[in-house]
């Protein structure tokens, strides 16, 4: 069984889309992209610096966009997707891609949603000085009661040994000083706030306003939430947990139980991969992985699909 999933904000770098717009058709679809949400995903995606893309408002619709592009080169249709993968999820953000590619939003409305919640998240950001951590090794029992006395959060429960803290640039220093006992490293994220908390709230209620227009379907494969690691059958239910994702925990943990439950042999991560097929190493042994970065690895994906698709008649998403 196949389970395709999208990464989240800290996975793009410099110069990641380049290779990719060298397919026929990708550069067209980013410009009309670009012209919809006013936002140049050519210029960020090939010739930014980390830095520019290190602003939320431009680094959740780069990452949803990369995930589409790589993603829709693999399946060529929705029945195709649909006959082929089992089940889909996304990290954090990469839940949007997730939602376009099981067919809950067009393409097009989940670019114009991510741009609103990006704009939306760096405006919360920008409030207090906050940030994230990911803390390498320790027991959760242990973890996340030191994370409580430091006034943290566990933004993302991300399984295999890692949890990510979020707070203020104050919390995280201490954090810094005061390892929990078992943990390795604590390695400061790529991001531009503490995502997934309190300190979100604000960019809630903008997204209900903005999910107000939408009309969401029903996925046509398993779509996996960040919530709960549960299996969302309804195309509304699904954009709800969209909203309110922004200011809880991702229980990345949960998603992978729930892979590990519905029977994975095999993981593509759309683009730009890496992150999420870490975790899965660690925590799915046995379940072969694939990450995509660029269009190299297209054809070593076409072949692990080949040999992993999930037969129709067992992929109901209902």
């Amino acid at each position: 069984m196949l389970v395709l999933v999208a990464p989240g904000q800290g996975a793009q770098t410099p110069g990641f889309l380049t290779p990719w717009l060298d397919l026929p058709g990708v550069e067209d679809r980013l410009r009309a992209w670009s012209a919809a949400i006013d936002l140049d995903l050519v210029h960020y995606g090939t010739k930014a610096d980390a830095e520019e893309i290190r602003d939320t408002a431009v680094a959740q619709p780069l990452l949803v966009a990369s995930a589409l592009i790589s993603a829709r080169q693999l399946f060529a249709s929705p029945e195709d997707f649909a006959s082929l993968v089992g089940a889909a999820a996304g990290h954090s953000v990469g839940e949007l891609a997730a939602a376009a590619l099981t067919g809950v939003l067009p393409d097009e409305a989940a670019m114009g949603l991510v741009r609103k919640r990006g704009l939306a998240m760096a405006e919360a950001a920008a409030v207090t000085e906050t940030g994230m951590s990911a803390l390498l090794g320790g027991e959760p029992e242990t973890v996340l009661p030191h994370l409580e006395k430091l006034g943290l959060t566990p933004a993302n429960v991300n399984g295999a040994g890692q949890i990510v803290a979020a707070g203020t640039a104050e919390q995280l220093a201490a954090l810094a000083e005061d390892k929990p006992e078992g943990t390795r490293r604590v390695v400061p994220l790529k991001v531009a706030g503490a995502f997934h908390t309190v300190h979100m709230a604000p960019a809630v209620s903008t997204l209900e306003s903005a999910v107000a227009e939408l009309s969401p379907a029903a996925p046509h494969t398993r779509y996996v939430s960040n919530k709960d690691g549960q299996v969302v059958t309804g195309g509304q239910e699904v954009v709800q947990r969209l909203v309110g994702q922004v200011a809880n925990p991702v229980r990345w943990d949960l998603c992978m139980e729930t892979f590990k439950e519905l029977g994975v042999t095999a993981m593509i991560e759309a683009a730009p991969g890496g992150t999420l097929v870490g975790l899965a190493k660690r925590a799915l042994p046995g379940v072969k992985t694939l990450a995509l970065k660029t269009p190299e690895d297209l054809d070593a994906a076409r072949e692990l699909i080949a040999e992993h698709a999930s037969p129709a008649a067992e992929n109901s998403a209902g």
